[in-house]
């Protein structure tokens, strides 16, 4: 298992480096915005802070919070523990269908997560950073707050006992989930036919774009992260025609100290007020 998991964690790494690489061609060659206005130094230095943050978070994740989720994985197995052990063990379920439940319930918690760090003040101070990002692009992808990874990731142990989760399900979902999550950052858009096809499984470029969008009422729909049901049935999915108009950012945050590594790690600390008045 020890070796499974060691090859599985590799790919995942491998993935993202190869999926930023991709993407980041695919983005240079095919824009759908002019983010940068064929300025080179800007965009290198949006690509460099968005990646200093997600250097540092990947960094937490590996030393601090990854350890703990094998062991609470594997505390949950020893011990039954956890809804789909607890199918395993009074149905006999395949290897298969308990990996489906795994990934199924993971993202449901992601979907979950995301809203709350929208609707509760405190998390959305930490989480105002990945959306304060006016140059949406797939280097947005791991533009988070140390902090948010840190909350999300400390409630991770206890999900993935009570989920019963595998440590390899755990690693093939995170692969898999951030795989999308930097599909859906990029500035690039999908032929219409088949984004309408594509979105009815996962999130595609066009659902996460609205998202990102400065309108409260869009940034506050299009929740998930990797399968796009959850938004379907609890009624925050929401798509808009004329993408080549969404405007990126935050008006609170715009700035350009915000846009510096100093300004986004401060971010969570900074009062604002919203275009309704109110004081977040």
């Amino acid at each position: 298992m020890t070796t499974l998991i060691n090859w599985l964690q590799g790919i995942q790494g491998g993935a993202a480096i190869v999926g930023l690489a991709v993407l980041l061609l695919i983005e240079h060659s095919h824009p759908f915005f002019d983010l940068f206005r064929g300025s080179r130094k800007a965009w290198s230095t949006h690509l460099v802070r968005n990646l200093v943050l997600a250097g540092v978070n990947g960094l937490i994740v590996a030393f601090v919070f990854a350890g703990l989720w094998v062991m609470a994985a594997e505390w949950a197995i020893a011990h039954g523990f956890g809804m789909m052990n607890l199918l395993a063990a009074s149905s006999g379920e395949p290897f298969w269908l308990h990996a489906f439940g795994s990934i199924l319930l993971l993202d449901g918690w992601t979907y979950a997560w995301h809203r709350l760090n929208h609707r509760i003040p405190f998390l959305w101070r930490f989480h105002r950073v990945h959306h304060a990002d006016a140059k949406m692009d797939v280097s947005t992808a791991g533009r988070f707050h140390f902090g948010e990874i840190v909350f999300s990731s400390a409630l991770r142990i206890p999900l993935i006992a009570l989920v019963g989760a595998y440590a390899w399900e755990l690693i093939l979902y995170e692969t898999m989930m951030f795989a999308v999550v930097q599909f859906h950052h990029a500035n690039i858009v999908l032929p219409a036919k088949i984004d309408r096809v594509l979105n009815w499984f996962i999130v595609t470029p066009a659902m996460h774009k609205v998202h990102h969008s400065r309108l409260r009422n869009e940034t506050d729909s299009n929740y998930s992260a990797f399968l796009s049901i959850w938004d379907r049935l609890f009624h925050s999915f929401r798509l808009r025609t004329d993408l080549s108009k969404i405007d990126f950012g935050l008006d609170e945050f715009d700035a350009p100290e915000d846009g510096t590594i100093k300004g986004l790690l401060r971010m969570p600390l900074k009062t604002v007020e919203r275009g309704d008045g109110q004081l977040e």
